[in-house]
């Protein structure tokens, strides 16, 4: 089973600094202030296009991405050019709340998470509005970007988890745009055994800090 023990709320690190400590400091700077800190009162707020996003396996799986849609984790549809939105939040108990908008012609899908960091190198990501799915992520930063690799999946359900079988996998990487330091990238892979890969987004974004209402917040990125 995971481990319970979550950060203390009172930390003003980020999960990602938890896990990661001064390899932080190695990311570019627009990537420094994504995984960065989110000051208490103040949201991360993101706005791109994903040249590509949504479901691409077989057929019969639908209905389980069906399923996994109404809990807010993935979602049958696919596209290209796909408007995008992500709104980070982070919580009292020192987890990070994400919420990401697909805007597809004529739907609009919602994934959401929730992330804590309970070791170094690692973070816990509770998958769906009710967080019933946790992957268990390998963290890694360079100067390149950030790489995130699933190590361990379980299942939720209250206080109870149960571990599963490898039977798939995630990748994420971060990386800032050579040709615009306001613009970072970001490609993320789902496959699972015996079918390859079954959901993937991928595209570029520009992020801010700023308070839950009103203004951005200017926020000093240490240097690397």
């Amino acid at each position: 089973m995971f481990s319970r023990n979550a950060a203390a709320p009172e930390d003003p690190r980020s999960i990602y600094e938890r896990a990661l400590g001064a390899d932080l400091l190695s990311l570019p700077s627009v990537l420094r202030t994504y995984f960065g800190p989110v000051p208490a009162g103040s949201v991360g707020r993101g706005r791109g296009v994903y040249d590509e996003a949504g479901y691409r396996g077989p057929h019969w799986l639908r209905p389980l991405m069906s399923l996994f849609a109404r809990r807010g984790v993935m979602f049958p549809e696919a596209g290209t050019d796909v408007p995008f939105a992500i709104t980070n939040t982070p919580q009292r108990d020192g987890t990070l709340r994400g919420e990401r908008d697909f805007f597809f012609a004529g739907a609009r899908r919602r994934m959401v998470d929730t992330m804590t960091s309970p070791r170094s190198g690692e973070i816990i990501d509770r998958l769906g509005r009710r967080s019933g799915l946790e992957v268990r992520l390998r963290a890694e930063a360079g100067s390149t970007g950030m790489r995130l690799r699933s190590v361990a999946l379980a299942v939720r359900c209250g206080a109870l988890r149960l571990p599963l079988p490898t039977v798939a996998g995630v990748t994420i990487v971060e990386t800032a745009d050579p040709a615009d330091a306001a613009v970072q990238w970001v490609d993320v892979r789902v496959r699972a055994c015996l079918v390859g890969e079954i959901f993937r987004y991928r595209g570029s974004f520009t992020y801010r800090i700023e308070p839950r209402h009103g203004n951005p917040v200017q926020r000093v990125v240490p240097p690397a």
